[in-house]
């Protein structure tokens, strides 16, 4: 399945908030806004002060059950199966090889645990969950009725907001907890999460809403009058972007592999893999990677040439010195960076290397678009893998 694929009914927020504009066709995102009107403006709201995106595309799964984190524990890249309640994590479904099929969010709370992904693997990771049960005490559930709000930026954390979801101030990133009644006489249901932050520096705080899908224009209505401007998915894109965070399948392929994708990581380190647990499908490439040799590739960040005539796209070539090196990812124009992307390139590529990025017409004078790598979202090759490391200090006493 495709973003092409999916035709979900448009989001309340998108017909409803005046100036909206909806996301392009085909986009990963299908029914919520792309930009209220002042897509760079959004961006900087976001940073400076409190910016809430509707993201109400997004798949939610719900796993209820006594043995639902052990389960999970099994057939996912993450350490969940001690998760403590009001807790999240990220976390990877990965194929037999290693390489990632689903990138998932996860929020443990009140003996349930939530999940939501990318609209268009919701089924697919559904229909994944339910036939891996087994014997085991889980039952997964896809929550239609179930939506997503993010918010972004410095005053999320505290003032109004924070009040009114009733987020205490020493809540660190993955803690989690139940939304207050909209009304006395409400029920409570839904919760927040605060999430790593993103934006330039990775400063701009990041809290999610999962709120009842009927709800939504209500909360979307309530965090607007305590002072969250509307921000449509751009600003989100180029604020993910600056930071160096991946999206699925976006800025990986068909041959991505964790390490690749900067993944790797506990449930308290802004990771979704963790190096120090049991067998799961595809563990075998996560830890001989990790042990004993590198990654093929690695995300960077590129800066592209705004004079350019041409914009590379998703999936297209990155080139040095006539070769293909790499793969475009993200490509999004930040409110200060300017144009900028995410790409997969070969781990041999020096961080100084002369970049061209978007296909390279034969023969033509000029094509394709200059780019160079951020150095500051740049990881050299400094350390030893402690496997190959092992092996050297063995080879040395033979």
């Amino acid at each position: 399945m495709t973003a092409e694929s999916i035709q979900p009914a448009p989001s309340p927020i998108l017909t409803s908030v005046p100036g909206a504009v909806p996301t392009p066709e085909g986009d990963q995102s299908p029914g919520v806004a792309w930009h209220y009107g002042d897509p760079l403006g959004e961006q900087r709201t976001a940073t400076r002060s409190a910016g809430v995106v509707d993201r109400s595309d997004r798949g939610v799964i719900e796993l209820a059950g006594p043995e639902r984190l052990t389960w999970l524990h099994t057939i996912s890249s993450q350490h969940v199966s001690g998760l403590a309640d009001r807790r999240s994590a990220e976390n990877l479904s990965l194929d037999l090889n290693g390489r990632v099929e689903d990138h998932f969010v996860l929020t443990d709370i009140d003996e349930v645990t939530w999940l939501d992904t990318e609209a268009d693997r919701s089924t697919p990771l559904f229909e994944f969950l339910t036939k891996m049960v087994f014997w085991a005490q889980v039952t997964p559930t896809e929550r239609t009725d179930m939506a997503v709000l993010t918010l972004v930026g410095p005053e999320i954390r505290s003032g109004a907001i924070a009040e009114l979801l009733d987020i205490p101030a020493d809540a660190d990133v993955y803690a989690a907890g139940n939304l207050p009644e909209l009304h006395h006489d409400d029920e409570p249901l839904g919760f927040w999460r605060v999430m790593p932050p993103i934006g330039e520096g990775r400063t701009a705080p990041v809290v999610d809403v999962v709120v009842p899908r009927d709800d939504l224009a209500r909360w979307w209505h309530e965090l607007t009058n305590a002072g969250a401007d509307p921000a449509g998915m751009w600003a989100l894109e180029a604020l993910r972007v600056a930071a160096g965070r991946p999206r699925l399948h976006v800025d990986t392929d068909e041959r991505t592999i964790p390490q690749e994708a900067d993944w790797i990581g506990g449930p308290d380190e802004h990771g979704a893999v963790h190096l120090d647990k049991g067998c799961y499908r595809g563990q075998e490439t996560v830890s001989r990677v990790a042990n004993i040799g590198r990654a093929p590739r690695r995300l960077v960040l590129l800066h592209l040439d705004g004079s350019s005539a041409t914009r590379p796209e998703t999936g297209d070539p990155v080139a040095a010195g006539g070769r293909t090196v790499g793969r475009v990812g993200t490509v999004v124009d930040h409110f200060e960076l300017g144009p900028i992307a995410l790409a997969l390139v070969k781990r041999s590529v020096p961080v100084d290397a002369a970049l061209i990025a978007g296909d390279v017409e034969p023969g033509a004078d000029e094509s394709g678009t200059a780019a160079r790598i951020d150095a500051d979202l740049y990881a050299p090759d400094g350390a030893i893998p402690a496997g190959r490391a092992a092996q050297e200090r063995l080879r040395g006493r033979s």
